[in-house]
């Protein structure tokens, strides 16, 4: 069986992402889980590179540190203020549904 992906949720997104995606069993991580809020944009990806999962983020600068060819364990992107909780929470439920872990390896998906 092909390993189900695991989330890192970068600090632009509210934790209670998090917290739903856990409800519905995906392993999902906030920064803020972590104490790691205020962390640079490379510490978060080396972060999520070193625990292997995909980035779920708004921000545009991880989609140019993957388009310079920084491998990574998968990103999510969403433009900041578009989509309601819900909206991260069932979009991110689909995306965990139809890939697997080593699908999402270097890739950038996007809501």
């Amino acid at each position: 069986m092909a390993a189900a992906i695991r989330l890192y949720l970068d600090e632009n997104l509210t934790p209670a992402i998090a917290e739903q995606l856990r409800l519905r069993g995906i392993d999902a991580v906030s920064v803020r889980d972590l104490d790691a809020l205020g962390e640079s944009d490379a510490s978060h990806l080396k972060r999520a590179i070193e625990m292997e999962r995909a980035l779920v983020t708004a921000d545009t600068d991880l989609l140019v540190m993957a388009s310079e060819g920084v491998e990574h364990w998968g990103i999510i992107y969403g433009k900041p203020n578009k989509h309601s909780i819900g909206d991260w929470v069932t979009k991110l439920e689909l995306i965990c549904s139809v890939y697997d872990a080593d699908e999402m390896k270097n890739h950038v998906e996007y809501l």
